[in-house]
């Protein structure tokens, strides 16, 4: 259990790393602790978030105990990235993961990266509901490649994009 003084620093250095505007969008990314620390490099990331990729290196740290990929890692990375994308979309809205569903469907054997595209016609869709409704609850589709070029996993992450201060009891 993190005591209160401690989650009051990691916020602050989280919110330290976020101003620094002087940093591209990848090294910021690079430098949340969390992915710092997983030693996540950003291969590539357009400006609108319309398409990224990021390397999920295999160590001795990220290895399951078959030497693999362990999926908590491949989790981790992926659960921020839509909602980021749609943080600088939409800007002005709370926006968090709702649901994330992982299929690994081969073992993560070595390095991977994380695939991640969000087309036009999703912002679009959004956008509509955002001006009908208010809301809107998006899924996308992601996946990671082994080195060999295999997909290994496919993932669903479903973010909920709400107006600042809405509270449901429902969700």
């Amino acid at each position: 259990m993190h005591s209160t003084g401690s989650f009051r620093a990691m916020r602050s250095s989280i919110h330290s790393i976020s101003v620094l505007r002087f940093l591209s969008a990848r090294r910021r990314f690079e430098l949340f602790p969390p992915y710092f620390l997983m030693r996540v490099k950003v291969l590539a990331l357009n400006e609108d978030w319309s398409s990224t990729r990021i390397r999920l290196p295999l160590n001795w740290v990220s290895a399951n105990a078959a030497g693999n990929m362990f999926g908590g890692y491949q989790a981790s990375l992926a659960d921020p990235v839509p909602a980021l994308a749609c943080l600088k979309r939409f800007p002005g809205y709370r926006v968090a993961t709702k649901k994330l569903e992982i299929d690994f469907i081969r073992v993560g054997s070595s390095d991977l990266v994380l695939h991640f595209d969000f087309d036009e016609a999703m912002a679009g869709q959004i956008a509509a509901e955002l001006a009908e409704s208010g809301k809107s609850t998006p899924c996308f589709k992601m996946h990671y490649v082994r080195s060999d070029g295999k997909i290994c996993t496919q993932i669903k992450n479903t973010v909920a994009i709400r107006p600042k201060g809405y509270v449901s009891h429902h969700e």
